[in-house]
């Protein structure tokens, strides 16, 4: 499976983004992670494969959403809000179809799929 980002870019404090991930077969949970300059890669955002459950990192909660269409293959998250803090790469991740809802999901070893990533600089 093989994943593509797209929707990063510049925005002011307080504006929104939205980015999308592209699949190229069916997955299972999806994510997304961020890793800003000089810090470690963190869960963001996480969704089931029916998209009835979503999990969210504390400090994004309240103004990301995260959603899925699994008919295109394609998982989307709309950021509002945006802080300077947000600046970061954004990982699209895919788990294998047919996986669990887990403790997994907000951890790089839930996934087995990555995106390249896509940038998003929030100006303050």
């Amino acid at each position: 499976v093989y994943l593509v980002e797209s929707g990063g870019g510049l925005v002011q404090a307080g504006g929104s983004l939205r980015l999308d991930c592209a699949a190229s077969g069916r997955t299972g949970n999806m994510g997304w992670f961020r890793q800003a300059p000089g810090k470690e890669r963190e869960f963001v955002a996480a969704i089931s494969r029916s998209g009835g459950n979503t999990y969210y990192a504390d400090s994004v909660k309240g103004r990301f959403t995260i959603s899925r269409d699994n008919a295109k293959n394609t998982v989307h998250m709309q950021m509002n809000i945006l802080e300077a803090e947000d600046t970061a790469i954004y990982y699209c991740a895919a788990a294998e179809s047919g996986g669990s809802w887990s403790s997994a999901i907000w951890e790089k070893r839930g996934y087995a799929y990555w995106g390249q990533g896509t940038q998003v600089i929030v100006s303050s």
